[in-house]
């Protein structure tokens, strides 16, 4: 065998396709690209999943399974390296402080992996069935993490939300608790002012009455005179 006589199997290679050749060259006239259209074009493609502009199919179908929005600030702690830590208090930040968990954690978790062989307070961190049976076997004590610190950002504004609402039923009720003798003194003011009313013209009315009665009896009065006078001069 010689260098010069090696060459690939027969049917390893084949001659590249020369299209734009004309007919003779057997991919005649259109080149393989078929008559005209988006895809006869130098450049012409559409999109992977592209139907026409009908919804696709991958938008079509529904979606299934659950994704957790707390996966990527959860993590996981193993029994042995909560083990390795010095302090008899574990908490989230001493995870942090040694590097168990990074800076960004919000929640830790300890899951049942290797031993533990002396007494530890494992205070703020969640724990499985199985580290807690453990922790406790050796002698030490879990505390769950409340449940505002354990919900993260979300449990904050939950939080802070209450709160905005709880001050906003204070303020309502002490309005309410104000308002009724406020109320009692402008009805109490509506009174008397209708009462005021209703006495004046009343009033009016009687005074009108007796100006009426008083210059009717002196009318009669005069005019009685008067016949009386013209009687007596008739007789005279």
């Amino acid at each position: 065998m010689r260098l010069n006589s090696l060459k690939p199997a027969p049917g390893a290679k084949h001659l590249r396709k020369r299209v734009g050749r004309g007919i003779g060259s057997g991919h005649g006239k259109t080149a393989g690209l078929g008559h005209k259209g988006q895809k006869a074009r130098s450049g012409g493609y559409h999109k992977i999943g592209f139907e026409g502009g009908q919804m696709p199919l991958q938008r079509r179908v529904p979606k299934r399974g659950f994704v957790s929005l707390s996966d990527a600030s959860t993590f996981e702690v193993r029994l042995f390296q909560v083990n390795g830590i010095a302090a008899e208090t574990v908490d989230l930040a001493s995870l942090k402080q040694a590097g168990i968990v990074p800076r960004a954690a919000l929640r830790a978790k300890v899951i049942l992996a290797g031993k533990i062989e002396r007494a530890i307070k494992l205070q703020g961190v969640f724990a499985t069935k199985g580290a807690r049976a453990a922790i406790e076997a050796a002698g030490g004590s879990v505390i769950a993490p409340a449940p505002d610190a354990a919900g993260g950002k979300r449990a904050q504004k939950a939080k802070v939300a209450a709160e905005k609402a709880k001050a906003v039923a204070a303020r309502i009720e002490a309005a309410a608790k104000v308002e009724p003798p406020a109320k009692v003194q402008a009805a109490a003011a509506k009174k008397a002012k209708g009462s005021e009313k209703a006495e004046s013209p009343g009033d009016a009315s009687t005074e009108s009455r007796a100006k009426g009665e008083a210059s009717a009896k002196s009318g009669g009065k005069t005019k009685g005179a008067a016949k009386d006078g013209g009687t007596k001069d008739k007789g005279k």
